[in-house]
């Protein structure tokens, strides 16, 4: 990411690499209001592993999302290798704070991810597996340009197995 932001509207959102001092961010996403649809809150332990794993996701990279002009903290996205239907492909997901959602920021995290994607390379599809029961998900993966493949049986948390929407980004065509 160059820094400039990007959304769209007035509010830009700004993809920052997930650091050491984020740890935060992983515990106000953890509440129970925002795991609704997710399994929900994990333990201390789990949080502690998870926010080790983001700092060193690779191939990928997970984010702090920023507002660009106040540099406000107001969620979390990343992308991440997945095997997929015999193939391996890349995975992204989100949390927007509840104080901040409703206002296009998620769709706009999104946008930036699949172009961070794109340059990464790698692999040709971003997929997004949103509970089919999760509107306001499933609208940021259609407001941020993936195509919707249909329902799916997913499992996460490991152990965890939900009903998502398949929805995917083509990262080699024209974009």
């Amino acid at each position: 990411m160059d820094g400039s932001g990007v959304g769209v509207g007035v509010e830009r959102v700004r993809l920052v690499a997930w650091s050491e001092g984020d740890f935060w961010l992983l515990r106000r996403n953890n509440s129970p209001e925002m795991t609704e649809h997710l399994g929900g809150p994990e333990s201390e332990e789990k949080l502690a592993a998870r926010h080790r794993r983001y700092q060193e996701v690779e191939p990928g990279r997970m984010y702090r999302i920023e507002l660009a002009e106040s540099g406000e903290s107001v969620g979390s996205i990343g992308f991440w290798e997945k095997e997929w239907r015999d193939a391996t492909v890349w995975e992204t997901g989100w949390g927007v704070l509840p104080e901040f959602q409703g206002r296009g920021l998620a769709a706009a995290a999104a946008r930036e991810v699949v172009r961070a994607a794109r340059e990464a390379g790698l692999h040709q599809y971003l997929h997004a597996f949103p509970g089919v029961d999760h509107p306001a998900s499933n609208a940021v993966c259609r407001k941020a340009g993936f195509t919707l493949l249909g329902p799916v049986e997913f499992e996460y948390p490991k152990g965890h197995w939900m009903t998502s929407n398949d929805w995917r980004v083509d990262l080699w065509a024209a974009g």
